[in-house]
């Protein structure tokens, strides 16, 4: 145990990332250019001759090193924050988890389900690292590293002090793996299922030309919810991170099936959120246009025949 401690007290100085996309480039951000001079990072787009210039820039804009490998990223690193995405992290902790130096702590900040938590807590641990559930549990911007992040596992306790000190706005939920990513994905299943919930409503209406008598209707009823203006909302953040948060609901879909409960509208709104992601919509210059414009556009993409 003081064997950890000390190895901990360390981790400042050696992180590595795996995934450098929103999550990784927000939390370096936070910290700030002194930290980051010492962040190495790798993401799997390096390995694409079209992607690989994407994170060349990204990393020399922060000042952290890109590497060429996962292994050479993780070379020597106590502290690594594992920030794919959902369909991909049981995969990256199987693949480099091999690579980890000894005892090297593996944060898994993605929004996985209890058991797919388990799967890669059993690769870190079989090959020598420790693991770390981690939710986050807010949309990363604005707070970058201080967005509220949930903390569960064997390790918790000890490594959230030492997280506190990065700094990291974390939680302990308790010594279980799947715990943290338990209440996201339980949380996930209101919050991502209105956004879909929310699509659904305002296409039908505009397709069916009866927005005007629609969202009256909603407002009246439900005074405390502005749906024009949560749909505009909805339909942008859909549109950016769509493919994310759909891989998020199947792994909600998933903890739900693991539980012998349907999880058939996790699952239809997963469907929605890649459906949104993935029509090829560009945003126009300037502020988001409100939600006739989303659905208009969207219809244009979306309906058959």
């Amino acid at each position: 145990m003081t064997e950890q401690r000390s190895s901990l007290r360390a981790m400042s100085e050696r992180i590595a990332f795996i995934g450098l996309g929103e999550a990784a480039t927000a939390f370096v951000e936070g910290w700030g250019a002194g930290r980051a001079a010492s962040v190495r990072a790798y993401d799997i787009k390096s390995a694409s001759a079209d992607t690989a210039q994407e994170i060349t820039d990204r990393a020399a804009r922060l000042g952290v090193t890109a590497c060429a490998s996962a292994a050479e990223a993780l070379e020597g690193a106590d502290l690594v924050f594992c920030t794919v995405t959902a369909d991909q992290a049981v995969a990256a902790a199987e693949a480099y988890a091999p690579d980890l130096p000894k005892g090297t702590l593996w944060c898994d900040l993605n929004s996985c389900a209890p058991a797919s938590k388990a799967r890669a807590s059993k690769a870190v641990i079989a090959a020598g690292g420790r693991y770390l559930d981690v939710a986050v549990m807010a949309p990363v911007y604005p707070k970058r590293n201080m967005v509220p992040c949930l903390l569960a596992g064997p390790e918790a306790e000890m490594v959230a002090p030492m997280l506190q000190a990065l700094p990291m706005n974390v939680k302990v939920a308790g010594d279980t793996v799947g715990r943290a990513s338990s209440i996201k994905l339980v949380r996930s299943i209101m919050v991502k299922g209105m956004e879909a919930l929310t699509a659904e409503c305002v296409l039908a209406a505009v397709a069916a030309g009866v927005e005007d008598e629609v969202f009256p209707s909603l407002k009246e009823g439900h005074p405390q919810i502005d749906v024009p203006s949560r749909a505009a909302y909805n339909f942008e953040r859909s549109l950016v991170h769509g493919v994310r948060r759909g891989a998020e609901m199947d792994e909600a879909a998933r903890m739900l099936s693991d539980m012998g409960l349907d999880g058939g509208m996790s699952a239809s709104a997963a469907n929605w959120q890649r459906a949104l992601a993935t029509t090829g919509l560009e945003l126009p210059e300037g502020d988001i246009p409100d939600h006739l414009w989303f659905a208009r556009e969207y219809l244009k993409r979306l309906q058959k025949g």
